[in-house]
């Protein structure tokens, strides 16, 4: 599958520029200040260009011709040309007359944050069903662009915002894209419904699913590492994990469960990506819990938690019961970690990096995690062996006595589990109700 796409696909290049492109970011401050402009210069370096200048208005609306008011374009005008910038970067999803306004009037490149975002995931993308769904976001994105993209991509030879369709097809049509976009659709579909499949037979099995989700950079990787020793990349970058990866995780109360890492979310997450990852993000909607990773050293660490929860209630998974790890507790003094824990007094503090709280979360994940439904009290006999490691594996075991008849066992199950323990049934079973 991936060197088919790897040969179809307009995305599947990954050109980095030998040196770093000079990029003036601008923003409007409408609420979110100079931390959403930090943030786009992080997203602005992981894409290969390296923020020379800021430009910030404050305004209700955007201009709904330049996004910025004639005065700020000016400004930004005199800054491009007095710092050699190759590009101008906004922190907003900009509309097809925006885009062409502003690069016929500033004569360099423009990128809005949606297109920056979609370029770094082009870059991160290593599977065949992620290079697939980045492609399907990012021609999803151009097509109604296409006109105001046109003159700015015949002037360039690569670089930031250009991975993907406008670096190896700069003339081709809607006809193209469309027929493109209707094939990786029923690619992913079908990628999906073998994830589905696989996912039905962990549902079948009885073992519970966590999924990690937080705000890009909040160390779900590494705490993904400390919690099972996955392994995972793990990369002081946004979007460093872009392909799910599902580990099994030992509980204090005994219990397994599978734990998925996710892609990170971000504040103006484009909502095309979401639609593209919708078949990958559907693995959090299906879970029975949720881990949110947050960054508790983050300065705007109650925007960063808004957004995620934002884009887990656009995916069905807003309602999931959630443990809130609080992570890089190390890099938190004192006093603010007062305020933080008087603020989000669930929260779990941790240091996924260095191990501290990580036993602490799992008696939380345990205790949070929904339990079996089902309790038994069984008898079951010495010749016997295979079921009582199958009630640890797959149920929650409470108690195991040793008597003269074999092993009392009193543990909660599933319904699905039920049919191979009755016959060792001591007495009716207790059905938990579920709240």
């Amino acid at each position: 599958m991936t060197d088919r796409y790897a040969s179809e696909s307009p995305l599947s290049a990954t050109w980095r520029p030998a040196v770093r492109e000079k990029a003036v970011l601008v923003g409007l401050v409408l609420g979110e200040g100079e931390e959403s402009l930090d943030e786009l210069a992080a997203l602005a370096r992981a894409a290969g260009a390296e923020p020379v200048g800021r430009v910030i208005q404050s305004r209700a609306a955007p201009d709904p011709a330049t996004f910025i008011g004639k005065g700020k374009l000016a400004e930004v005008h005199d800054l491009v040309h007095a710092t050699g910038a190759d590009a101008v970067i906004l922190d907003d999803e900009l509309s097809p007359g925006q885009l062409r306004n502003l690069e016929e009037r500033l004569r360099v490149k423009v990128l809005d944050r949606t297109a920056l975002i979609l370029d770094i995931f082009a870059l991160h993308a290593r599977s065949g069903e992620g290079k697939a769904q980045v492609e399907l976001a990012q021609l999803s994105y151009l097509l109604p662009r296409l006109r105001g993209w046109g003159e700015a991509m015949s002037r360039l030879g690569g670089g930031i915002g250009t991975r993907g369709p406008g670096e190896t097809k700069l003339e081709v049509d809607r006809q193209h894209i469309r027929r493109r976009i209707t094939k990786l659709r029923r690619d992913i579909a079908q990628l999906g419904k073998s994830r589905g499949v696989k996912r039905a037979g962990r549902e079948r099995s009885g073992i519970p699913q966590i999924a990690l989700a937080g705000y890009t950079n909040a160390g779900k990787s590494t705490l993904l590492n400390a919690l099972t020793g996955a392994g995972t990349l793990v990369a002081d970058k946004p979007f460093a994990t872009l392909d799910p990866k599902t580990r099994r995780l030992h509980l204090s109360d005994g219990r397994w469960a599978t734990v998925s890492d996710t892609v990170g979310f971000v504040r103006k997450l484009p909502h095309d990506l979401v639609e593209a990852f919708k078949s990958t993000l559907e693995e959090v909607s299906r879970a029975a819990l949720v881990l949110h990773v947050a960054d508790a050293s983050a300065t705007d660490l109650p925007d960063q938690m808004h957004a995620v929860r934002s884009v887990l209630a656009e995916i069905g998974a807003g309602d999931l019961p959630e443990v809130l790890a609080l992570n890089k507790w190390d890099l938190v003094d004192g006093e603010e970690r007062g305020r933080i824990l008087r603020r989000h007094p669930d929260g779990v503090p941790i240091s996924a990096l260095e191990g501290g709280g990580i036993d602490r979360l799992l008696d939380r994940l345990g205790e949070t995690l929904p339990q079996p439904p089902i309790e038994v009290d069984l008898l079951v006999p010495f010749d016997r062996p295979e079921v009582v490691p199958r009630l640890y594996r797959r149920g929650q075991v409470l108690s195991v006595e040793d008597v003269p008849e074999g092993s009392r066992v009193r543990a909660r199950i599933s319904g699905a589990d039920l049919p191979a323990v009755e016959e060792f049934l001591t007495r009716p079973v207790k059905r938990r109700v579920r709240t």
